[in-house]
């Protein structure tokens, strides 16, 4: 029997430029911290991670420069927009992305911010190396071919 779509588990905002400006290495599932107010704002689909990266500090990973839209109802009990937040990973997860970090030069990038199916926010993120120009023109050249590509057999079919 095929599986209904949950209709909490949605996307909230994506890094599409993640893929461009970075090769990813591995990616990984991370719990998010957040208020009450900060939830009901993403509801209402106001996110941004395109700008914000993830960084390990005194044994916590954390989410930086993440944006969230103020959820005008809550007043004076409503959250900062821009405020660092945790996510939640495994100590094992944890070190392995220390260890991708220090030694390796890897970055951590958020790639994105969604509602899984029991309608928790969920942040997937990449450990990634920064691509070179050159890099990034050979991504493009490909990611053309594969259109004209897709256009002839279109027009072929």
């Amino acid at each position: 029997m095929a599986k209904k779509s949950d209709p909490n588990s949605k996307l909230i905002a994506e890094n599409r430029q993640a893929r461009y400006h970075y090769a990813i290495q591995s990616d990984l599932e991370a719990g998010i911290v957040l208020t009450g107010s900060e939830v009901k704002s993403l509801r209402r689909g106001g996110a941004n991670i395109a700008e914000s990266y993830a960084s390990v500090e005194n044994g916590e990973l954390w989410l930086i420069n993440g944006y969230i839209a103020a959820y005008k109802e809550a007043g004076v009990f409503g959250h900062e927009e821009r405020r660092r937040r945790k996510l939640l990973v495994s100590k094992r997860q944890l070190s392995e992305l220390w260890n991708a970090v220090r030694r390796e030069g890897m970055t951590i990038v958020p790639l994105k911010m969604y509602f899984n199916d029991r309608g928790r926010v969920k942040l997937a993120i990449g450990v990634a190396k920064g691509k070179k120009l050159a890099d990034k023109r050979e991504t493009e050249a490909k990611r053309d071919w594969n259109r004209q590509k897709q256009r002839l057999l279109k027009q072929q079919g």
